[in-house]
């Protein structure tokens, strides 16, 4: 477990690199901000978190699972890690900023070069956007369409 990175992991960087070759400029594991972000792009008044799958207990995903042993302690450890999620986001939509996030799933190969250019896009669309959460994975509000903004 001490081995285990908090950040520049492997799809931090690959998000990060796509990024920066499409000419976005940001800050990255900004401790200013909730969550201290994977990517912060103020200009756009978008952050962005790359969640993996298993730490952020992933809803229906072939990626996470749960642990077999030590059941009790991995149930609260990843009720907990979801709900702190949910309170920063909702902390920073309350500050006026999109959030939008990548999990580590989406950033498999087959499906990588489309999600990569849809994040860009859900990034530039909307330079003026509206605060929110756009989470490709999840309904709205459990009702709509998956990448709509929460």
């Amino acid at each position: 477990m001490s081995h285990i990175r908090g950040k520049d992991t492997s799809i931090e960087v690959l998000v990060r690199s796509y990024l920066f070759r499409r000419g976005l400029r940001f800050r990255k594991n900004d401790r200013r901000y909730p969550g201290h972000p994977d990517v912060v792009l103020p200009k756009w008044r978008t952050i962005v978190f790359v969640n993996g799958c298993f730490w952020h207990a992933h809803a229906n995903c072939k990626a996470f699972s749960r642990p077999k042993s030590n059941v009790e302690f991995w149930s609260v450890k990843l009720m907990r890690n979801g709900e702190r999620d949910r309170l920063q986001h909702a902390q920073l939509v309350a500050d006026g900023w999109r959030v939008i996030v990548v999990w580590e799933c989406e950033l498999a190969k087959p499906v990588r070069e489309a999600r990569l250019a849809r994040l860009y896009d859900q990034i530039t669309a909307m330079p003026d956007g509206q605060p929110g959460i756009i989470d490709d994975t999840i309904p709205a509000g459990g009702k709509g369409e998956p990448g709509t903004i929460v």
